[in-house]
C-alpha cells in the first residue's frame, strides 16, 4: 500500500503540485486536470492495487491532494480489500458496526443532559 500526498498551489492561472515526501511534481490549468495527471503519475510509480484519492481546498489558492494505492476500501459498512496482483476483490462484513454507532449516539445525548429522540 502506498500513500502519496501532494501540496497544490495556484500561481496566476496555473496550478502546481509537489509531493510532500517524494519526487513527483506536475502542473495544469485546473485542479481537475492536475488531479488526473497526479493519479497517472502515481499509477506509474506504484501499480500494486486499486486507487483512491481525496482532494481538499485549504484556501482559494492552495489545496491538499492524497492518493492511496492498495489497502482497504470502505464500502457500505463493510470493507473491500484491494488485491495486489490482478484485481480480485474480497469482501468482508463488519458485524456489529451499527450497534456500536447507536450506543455512541445515546452516550453523546446523555452528555448534554438531554435526549434528542424522546
Amino acid at each position: 500500500m502506498g500513500v502519496f500526498t501532494f501540496v497544490l498551489r495556484k500561481s496566476g492561472t496555473e496550478w502546481t503540485a509537489k509531493q510532500h515526501s517524494g519526487y513527483i511534481e506536475n502542473s495544469a490549468s485546473s485542479t481537475y486536470d492536475l488531479q488526473r495527471k497526479l493519479v497517472n503519475a502515481v499509477r506509474a510509480a506504484d501499480s500494486s492495487g486499486a486507487v483512491q484519492s481525496s482532494f481538499s481546498f485549504v484556501s482559494p489558492s492552495s489545496a491538499v491532494f492524497q492518493v492511496v494505492v492498495g489497502g482497504a476500501v470502505f464500502v457500505g459498512g463493510g470493507t473491500v480489500a484491494a488485491a495486489h496482483a490482478g484485481g480480485a476483490v474480497a469482501e468482508s462484513a463488519a458485524p456489529g458496526a451499527e450497534k456500536k454507532e447507536e450506543k455512541v449516539a445515546e452516550e453523546e445525548d446523555e452528555d448534554f443532559g438531554m435526549l434528542l429522540f424522546d
